[in-house]
Protein backbone atom coordinates (compact mmCIF):
# COMPACT_ATOMS: atom_id res chain seq x y z
CA UNK A 1 0.00 0.00 0.00
CA UNK A 2 2.24 2.48 -1.48
CA UNK A 3 -0.05 5.04 -0.52
CA UNK A 4 0.35 4.74 3.55
CA UNK A 5 4.01 4.81 2.61
CA UNK A 6 3.59 8.38 1.27
CA UNK A 7 1.87 9.29 3.93
CA UNK A 8 4.26 8.17 6.61
CA UNK A 9 7.18 9.72 4.94
CA UNK A 10 4.68 12.95 4.86
CA UNK A 11 4.20 12.91 9.09
CA UNK A 12 7.45 11.88 9.60
CA UNK A 13 9.00 14.98 7.95
CA UNK A 14 6.25 17.07 9.42
CA UNK A 15 7.32 15.71 12.89
CA UNK A 16 10.83 16.77 12.28
CA UNK A 17 10.26 20.13 11.15
CA UNK A 18 6.99 21.48 12.36
CA UNK A 19 5.12 22.37 9.07
CA UNK A 20 2.37 25.39 10.05
CA UNK A 21 1.13 25.22 6.67
CA UNK A 22 0.54 21.56 6.51
CA UNK A 23 -3.49 21.57 7.48
CA UNK A 24 -5.91 24.25 8.11
CA UNK A 25 -7.85 23.70 11.08
CA UNK A 26 -10.87 25.76 11.04
CA UNK A 27 -11.29 26.18 15.03
CA UNK A 28 -9.79 28.38 17.75
CA UNK A 29 -7.83 27.37 20.19
CA UNK A 30 -9.47 25.79 23.34
CA UNK A 31 -9.23 28.04 25.89
CA UNK A 32 -10.41 26.91 29.48
CA UNK A 33 -8.85 27.94 32.75
CA UNK A 34 -5.53 27.07 33.12
CA UNK A 35 -5.46 25.19 30.25
CA UNK A 36 -2.42 26.57 28.17
CA UNK A 37 -1.22 25.08 25.19
CA UNK A 38 2.32 25.54 23.86
CA UNK A 39 3.15 27.50 20.89
CA UNK A 40 4.93 24.10 19.50
CA UNK A 41 1.70 22.12 19.82
CA UNK A 42 -0.11 24.59 17.83
CA UNK A 43 2.14 24.66 15.16
CA UNK A 44 1.65 21.30 15.11
CA UNK A 45 -1.72 21.14 14.71
CA UNK A 46 -2.65 18.97 11.60
CA UNK A 47 -5.94 18.52 12.18
CA UNK A 48 -9.08 20.41 10.43
CA UNK A 49 -11.10 21.07 13.10
CA UNK A 50 -11.83 19.79 16.26
CA UNK A 51 -12.58 16.20 18.23
CA UNK A 52 -12.45 17.79 21.67
CA UNK A 53 -16.36 18.59 23.62
CA UNK A 54 -17.17 18.88 26.85
CA UNK A 55 -20.32 16.94 26.54
CA UNK A 56 -18.56 14.21 25.75
CA UNK A 57 -15.97 14.31 28.53
CA UNK A 58 -17.48 13.46 31.49
CA UNK A 59 -16.73 11.39 34.91
CA UNK A 60 -13.06 10.83 34.11
CA UNK A 61 -13.04 9.06 30.49
CA UNK A 62 -11.13 7.05 29.27
CA UNK A 63 -9.98 8.53 25.57
CA UNK A 64 -7.88 7.18 22.92
CA UNK A 65 -6.69 9.71 19.70
CA UNK A 66 -5.11 8.13 17.06
CA UNK A 67 -2.73 9.86 14.66
CA UNK A 68 -1.25 12.17 17.42
CA UNK A 69 -0.05 15.11 15.67
CA UNK A 70 2.44 17.32 17.99
CA UNK A 71 -0.36 16.37 21.08
CA UNK A 72 -2.54 18.96 21.16
CA UNK A 73 -5.66 17.37 21.32
CA UNK A 74 -4.24 14.60 23.57
CA UNK A 75 -3.39 17.79 25.90
CA UNK A 76 -6.90 18.51 25.93
CA UNK A 77 -8.80 15.44 26.51
CA UNK A 78 -6.21 15.19 29.40
CA UNK A 79 -7.51 18.35 30.79
CA UNK A 80 -11.21 16.18 31.00
CA UNK A 81 -9.13 12.76 31.99
CA UNK A 82 -7.04 13.64 34.95
CA UNK A 83 -5.62 10.38 35.60
CA UNK A 84 -2.54 8.27 34.79
CA UNK A 85 -2.87 7.17 31.19
CA UNK A 86 -6.35 8.30 30.80
CA UNK A 87 -5.65 9.44 27.23
CA UNK A 88 -4.04 6.53 24.67
CA UNK A 89 -2.34 8.14 21.66
CA UNK A 90 -1.14 6.19 18.88
CA UNK A 91 0.58 6.70 16.57
CA UNK A 92 2.53 4.37 13.35
CA UNK A 93 5.19 7.39 13.19
CA UNK A 94 7.63 7.05 15.50
CA UNK A 95 9.10 10.55 15.07
CA UNK A 96 5.70 11.89 15.83
CA UNK A 97 5.59 9.60 18.77
CA UNK A 98 9.00 11.36 20.24
CA UNK A 99 7.66 14.56 19.30
CA UNK A 100 4.69 14.40 21.17
CA UNK A 101 6.90 13.42 24.50
CA UNK A 102 9.26 16.75 24.25
CA UNK A 103 6.38 18.79 23.94
CA UNK A 104 4.39 16.97 26.75
CA UNK A 105 7.58 18.24 29.35
CA UNK A 106 6.72 21.93 27.53
CA UNK A 107 3.22 21.40 28.36
CA UNK A 108 3.97 20.19 31.94
CA UNK A 109 5.82 23.78 32.31
CA UNK A 110 3.68 25.32 31.42
CA UNK A 111 0.39 24.13 33.29
CA UNK A 112 0.95 22.95 36.69
CA UNK A 113 -2.21 20.58 36.69
CA UNK A 114 -0.74 18.69 33.69
CA UNK A 115 1.16 15.37 34.04
CA UNK A 116 3.05 13.40 30.59
CA UNK A 117 1.93 10.22 32.48
CA UNK A 118 -1.61 10.92 31.83
CA UNK A 119 -0.83 10.28 28.14
CA UNK A 120 -0.39 6.99 27.52
CA UNK A 121 1.78 6.76 23.64
CA UNK A 122 1.57 3.90 21.38
CA UNK A 123 3.40 2.71 18.40
CA UNK A 124 0.42 1.49 16.55
CA UNK A 125 -1.50 2.23 13.55
CA UNK A 126 -5.14 2.57 13.31
CA UNK A 127 -5.78 -0.82 10.81
CA UNK A 128 -4.63 -2.82 13.78
CA UNK A 129 -5.11 -0.86 17.24
CA UNK A 130 -3.28 -1.90 20.35
CA UNK A 131 -6.25 -1.59 22.39
CA UNK A 132 -8.62 -4.28 24.26
CA UNK A 133 -12.05 -4.53 22.98
CA UNK A 134 -14.54 -2.47 24.61
CA UNK A 135 -12.36 -0.76 26.89
CA UNK A 136 -12.97 2.88 25.53
CA UNK A 137 -15.52 5.90 26.39
CA UNK A 138 -14.06 8.73 23.59
CA UNK A 139 -12.00 7.68 20.69
CA UNK A 140 -11.15 10.27 18.10
CA UNK A 141 -9.29 10.97 14.97
CA UNK A 142 -8.96 14.46 13.48
CA UNK A 143 -7.93 14.21 9.80
CA UNK A 144 -6.48 10.97 9.66
CA UNK A 145 -9.58 8.63 8.09
CA UNK A 146 -9.65 10.93 5.03
CA UNK A 147 -6.50 9.20 4.15
CA UNK A 148 -7.90 5.62 4.02
CA UNK A 149 -8.91 3.91 0.77
CA UNK A 150 -12.51 1.99 1.03
CA UNK A 151 -11.56 -1.15 2.43
CA UNK A 152 -8.88 0.47 4.78
CA UNK A 153 -11.67 2.99 5.83
CA UNK A 154 -13.64 0.22 6.56
CA UNK A 155 -11.23 -1.45 8.51
CA UNK A 156 -10.39 1.76 10.58
CA UNK A 157 -13.93 2.14 11.49
CA UNK A 158 -14.36 -1.45 12.80
CA UNK A 159 -11.23 -1.41 14.90
CA UNK A 160 -12.63 2.07 16.43
CA UNK A 161 -15.64 0.14 17.17
CA UNK A 162 -14.51 -2.56 18.33
CA UNK A 163 -12.39 -1.05 21.12
CA UNK A 164 -15.39 1.50 22.22
CA UNK A 165 -17.54 0.32 25.12
CA UNK A 166 -21.08 0.22 24.59
CA UNK A 167 -22.81 3.68 24.10
CA UNK A 168 -19.37 4.44 23.62
CA UNK A 169 -18.58 7.71 20.97
CA UNK A 170 -16.04 7.73 18.09
CA UNK A 171 -15.86 11.75 17.76
CA UNK A 172 -13.97 13.17 14.19
CA UNK A 173 -13.07 15.71 12.03
CA UNK A 174 -12.40 15.02 8.02
CA UNK A 175 -12.61 16.88 5.23
CA UNK A 176 -15.76 16.00 3.07
CA UNK A 177 -16.52 16.86 -1.04
CA UNK A 178 -20.09 16.84 -2.62
CA UNK A 179 -18.32 16.98 -5.90
CA UNK A 180 -16.89 14.30 -7.91
CA UNK A 181 -13.03 14.00 -7.48
CA UNK A 182 -11.49 12.65 -10.87
CA UNK A 183 -8.87 9.92 -10.52
CA UNK A 184 -5.75 11.65 -11.43
CA UNK A 185 -6.22 13.48 -8.14
CA UNK A 186 -7.46 10.11 -5.87
CA UNK A 187 -4.52 8.62 -7.08
CA UNK A 188 -2.12 11.57 -6.01
CA UNK A 189 -0.45 9.85 -2.65
CA UNK A 190 0.65 13.25 -1.67
CA UNK A 191 -2.86 15.13 -1.73
CA UNK A 192 -4.41 12.03 -0.30
CA UNK A 193 -1.76 12.35 2.72
CA UNK A 194 -2.36 15.97 2.84
CA UNK A 195 -5.98 14.78 3.34
CA UNK A 196 -7.58 16.38 0.41
CA UNK A 197 -8.10 14.08 -2.38
CA UNK A 198 -9.78 11.15 -0.32
CA UNK A 199 -12.34 13.30 0.39
CA UNK A 200 -15.83 11.68 0.50
CA UNK A 201 -19.63 13.31 0.08
CA UNK A 202 -21.16 13.30 3.50
CA UNK A 203 -23.85 10.67 2.85
CA UNK A 204 -20.87 7.99 1.56
CA UNK A 205 -18.75 8.98 4.77
CA UNK A 206 -22.31 8.40 7.58
CA UNK A 207 -23.34 4.98 5.36
CA UNK A 208 -19.30 3.95 6.14
CA UNK A 209 -19.90 4.54 9.86
CA UNK A 210 -23.40 3.11 9.64
CA UNK A 211 -22.56 0.11 7.94
CA UNK A 212 -20.35 -0.90 10.38
CA UNK A 213 -22.85 -0.81 13.08
CA UNK A 214 -23.06 2.92 14.61
CA UNK A 215 -26.61 3.46 15.49
CA UNK A 216 -26.59 7.14 16.11
CA UNK A 217 -24.65 9.51 14.36
CA UNK A 218 -24.71 13.56 15.11
CA UNK A 219 -22.99 16.30 12.25
CA UNK A 220 -22.24 18.81 14.77
CA UNK A 221 -20.40 21.54 12.29
CA UNK A 222 -20.19 21.59 8.67
CA UNK A 223 -17.38 24.45 6.97
CA UNK A 224 -15.89 25.79 4.51
CA UNK A 225 -11.63 23.90 4.37
CA UNK A 226 -10.39 23.87 0.94
CA UNK A 227 -10.33 24.77 -2.77
CA UNK A 228 -8.33 22.76 -5.48
CA UNK A 229 -8.10 25.19 -8.53
CA UNK A 230 -7.58 24.10 -12.05
CA UNK A 231 -4.44 26.61 -11.94
CA UNK A 232 -2.67 24.54 -8.92
CA UNK A 233 -3.92 21.15 -9.35
CA UNK A 234 -4.62 18.45 -11.87
CA UNK A 235 -8.71 19.52 -12.29
CA UNK A 236 -10.99 21.26 -14.79
CA UNK A 237 -13.21 22.84 -12.31
CA UNK A 238 -13.05 24.66 -8.59
CA UNK A 239 -13.76 21.51 -6.35
CA UNK A 240 -14.91 22.95 -3.08
CA UNK A 241 -13.56 20.94 0.25
CA UNK A 242 -15.11 21.36 3.30
CA UNK A 243 -14.83 19.67 6.89
CA UNK A 244 -17.04 18.27 9.04
CA UNK A 245 -17.09 17.13 12.68
CA UNK A 246 -19.31 14.38 13.39
CA UNK A 247 -19.97 11.66 16.57
CA UNK A 248 -20.53 8.09 15.84
CA UNK A 249 -22.45 6.38 19.00
CA UNK A 250 -21.95 2.68 19.68
CA UNK A 251 -25.81 2.41 20.28
CA UNK A 252 -27.71 -0.41 19.39
CA UNK A 253 -28.59 -0.09 15.56
CA UNK A 254 -32.84 0.50 15.56
CA UNK A 255 -34.76 -1.93 13.62
CA UNK A 256 -35.98 1.19 11.19
CA UNK A 257 -32.20 1.26 10.44
CA UNK A 258 -29.57 4.24 12.40
CA UNK A 259 -30.98 7.28 13.63
CA UNK A 260 -28.84 10.32 11.55
CA UNK A 261 -29.11 13.86 13.19
CA UNK A 262 -27.57 16.15 10.38
CA UNK A 263 -29.50 19.56 12.39
CA UNK A 264 -33.10 19.27 11.59
CA UNK A 265 -36.03 20.28 13.58
CA UNK A 266 -39.69 19.75 14.16
CA UNK A 267 -41.82 22.39 15.20
CA UNK A 268 -45.41 21.82 16.29
CA UNK A 269 -47.77 24.63 15.66
CA UNK A 270 -51.37 23.23 16.20
CA UNK A 271 -54.54 24.21 19.00
CA UNK A 272 -53.46 21.61 21.11
CA UNK A 273 -50.43 21.84 23.84
CA UNK A 274 -48.81 19.37 22.34
CA UNK A 275 -48.37 16.70 19.66
CA UNK A 276 -48.01 13.03 19.97
CA UNK A 277 -47.20 10.89 17.57
CA UNK A 278 -47.73 7.49 19.36
CA UNK A 279 -43.93 6.11 18.61
CA UNK A 280 -42.23 8.56 21.21
CA UNK A 281 -41.53 11.86 20.03
CA UNK A 282 -44.04 14.63 21.46
CA UNK A 283 -43.54 17.96 20.05
CA UNK A 284 -44.62 20.54 22.64
CA UNK A 285 -46.37 23.80 21.17
CA UNK A 286 -44.09 26.20 19.65
CA UNK A 287 -40.85 24.47 21.28
CA UNK A 288 -38.41 23.06 18.52
CA UNK A 289 -37.36 19.60 18.83
CA UNK A 290 -33.98 18.05 17.39
CA UNK A 291 -34.88 15.37 15.22
CA UNK A 292 -33.08 12.49 13.34
CA UNK A 293 -33.28 12.87 9.61
CA UNK A 294 -35.38 8.81 9.75
CA UNK A 295 -38.01 11.07 12.21
CA UNK A 296 -38.16 14.08 10.24
CA UNK A 297 -39.48 12.00 7.44
CA UNK A 298 -42.09 10.13 9.59
CA UNK A 299 -43.15 13.24 10.73
CA UNK A 300 -43.44 14.71 7.38
CA UNK A 301 -45.05 11.92 5.58
CA UNK A 302 -48.09 12.67 8.20
CA UNK A 303 -48.46 15.69 5.97
CA UNK A 304 -50.15 17.38 8.92
CA UNK A 305 -50.85 21.44 8.38
CA UNK A 306 -49.56 22.43 11.60
CA UNK A 307 -45.76 20.84 12.00
CA UNK A 308 -42.89 22.40 10.56
CA UNK A 309 -39.50 20.31 9.84
CA UNK A 310 -36.50 22.81 9.06
CA UNK A 311 -33.81 21.81 6.74
CA UNK A 312 -30.83 20.33 8.16
CA UNK A 313 -28.42 23.28 9.27
CA UNK A 314 -25.50 20.44 9.25
CA UNK A 315 -24.86 21.14 13.55
CA UNK A 316 -26.42 19.34 15.68
CA UNK A 317 -25.48 19.55 19.64
CA UNK A 318 -27.61 17.09 21.65
CA UNK A 319 -31.40 17.19 22.97
CA UNK A 320 -32.79 15.12 20.12
CA UNK A 321 -35.46 12.97 19.63
CA UNK A 322 -33.84 9.64 20.38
Amino acid sequence: MSYLSTTHDVYKEAALTPDVGLCCTTNPIWELPGLKIPKIMQEMNYGCGSTVNARDLTNNPKVLYVGVGGGMELLQFSYFSRQKNGVIGVDVVQEMLEASRKNFIEAEAENDWFKSEYVDLRYGDALHLPVDDNSIDVAAQNCLFNIFKKEDLKKAIEEMYRVLKPHGRLVMSDPTCEQPINDALRNDERLRALCLSGSLPIADYVKALTDVGFGTIEIRARKPYRILDPKHYNTDELIFIESIEVAAIKDPMPDDGPCVFTGKAAIYYGEHDYFDDEKGHILLKNQPLAVCDKTASALANLERDDIFISDSTFHYDGGGCC
